[in-house]
């Protein structure tokens, strides 16, 4: 997100000696993307970051492709997902493609025997159910039902949950992820006719800053392998940062839709961007007011995208039979559209509740061994008329 955000102390100049009450120094570490040209934020720590004691093994955590060339929609019921205790366990591959991968958790307890890093990839978790607070070496933010929170790659960070029934949707990315540049001038600052502004996003609020010695577990991910790295500080020991990279929560309740006279496409719902897919937030609005407007959204091709619809909750008006955690599939290559009976319904309703989150990607998804113990096989059959 680029925007500025400082806290705790930091040295009135960058790369300049900055010593702790007893004399000695504060160690400087820069965290930043694409090398040295993108986003980064300057940190301080009590001790070095450096300082890894043991690697102590891995294991694979590779998803199980059960069909890698989809044609066929499909309907997940995510809520099928088994829950468990563990975090790490929990996230189960969906959806995946070289660029992003679509994981749902369930995890029962918070984050206590170690810290996780993904090496790899942004992460977007989405808080469908549950309470608790994310903390991260770059400070802590609050989260509930309804948050977006937007983790860099690198960050090193735990779950601490007050809720024992959790349900996330996490979106792990390749590619860095950003607010879309349509709604940013050339600044970076958020536009007037903007969904949302600088002001909706929260930035973490507090620092731990533990100047601790002994054996911290990091679970870090690389290539689909998770490396138990014991490092011999502890991993949240920063005193100070400013700078552009750190993660941050954003409510999709703070959404503000954008509508029209007649029925909007699906980017006047985008939320978030990367150069591989994109992310849209359904919330409820206002109907369209167009004297003959149809309400329901037309029938349309996906021809450049597979398009995944994370049902969160309300009334989903252009689909039957559909329910909170529901996962709908419509690949690239075939249209798709409204059920039977949804645009007949919708005509001279004025409003909607519903609540979902959208995943547009631009390469084909494959389909796990997970995604497939949770399909509905028959869903690609339901527009046919009974």
């Amino acid at each position: 997100m680029p925007f500025y955000h400082s806290l705790g102390n930091i040295p009135p100049k960058r790369h300049t000696i900055f010593k702790k009450p007893d004399g000695t120094l504060y160690y400087e570490q820069v965290f930043g993307t694409i090398g040295f040209d993108g986003m980064s934020t300057n940190l301080y720590h009590h001790q070095r970051p450096t300082q890894v004691k043991e690697i102590k093994g891995s294991h694979k955590v590779a998803p199980q492709i059960a069909i890698e060339n989809n044609i066929k929609s499909y309907q997940l019921h995510g809520f099928n997902i088994i829950p468990e205790k563990d975090y790490l366990l929990s996230r189960k591959n969906i959806l995946i493609n070289s660029d992003v991968r679509i994981i749902l958790s369930a995890p029962q307890q918070s984050t206590s025997e170690y810290f996780y890093k993904n090496a790899d990839a942004d992460e977007l978790i989405f808080v469908h159910r549950g309470v608790g607070k994310f903390r991260s070496h770059l400070g802590n933010l609050d989260f509930k039902y309804g948050d977006y929170i937007l983790i860099p790659r690198g960050t090193i960070y735990k779950l601490d949950f007050e809720t024992t029934d959790n349900r996330l949707f996490i979106v792990e990315s390749r590619r860095p992820i950003y607010t879309p540049k349509k709604y940013r001038n050339w600044f970076g600052q958020l536009l007037e006719h903007s969904p949302f502004c600088e002001r909706d996003f929260r930035a973490p609020y507090e620092l731990e800053s533990n100047d601790e010695k002994g054996d911290f577990l990091i679970k870090v991910k690389k290539q689909d392998e998770i490396f138990d790295m014991i490092y011999a500080t502890h991993p949240f020991d920063v005193v100070g940062y400013d700078g552009y990279n750190f993660p941050y929560a954003f409510s999709i309740h703070d959404f503000e839709p954008i509508t029209g006279r007649i029925h909007q496409p699906p980017p006047v719902h985008q939320t978030f961007e990367t150069d591989a897919f994109v992310i849209c937030s359904f919330v409820p609005r206002l109907y369209d007011y167009h004297p003959d407007s149809i309400p329901a959204p037309y029938n349309h091709s996906n021809i450049d995208s597979d398009e995944v619809l994370y049902y969160v909750d309300g009334d989903f008006m252009s689909r039957n039979d559909i329910e909170a955690g529901h996962i709908s599939l419509h690949p690239a290559g075939i249209p798709h559209g409204p059920h039977p009976g949804a645009v007949e319904r919708s005509i001279g309703k004025t409003k909607t509740d519903e609540l979902a989150v959208m995943v547009d990607t631009f390469k084909p998804l494959m389909l796990t061994k997970e995604a497939i113990e949770i399909a509905d096989e028959d869903y690609y059959k339901s527009w046919l008329d009974s």
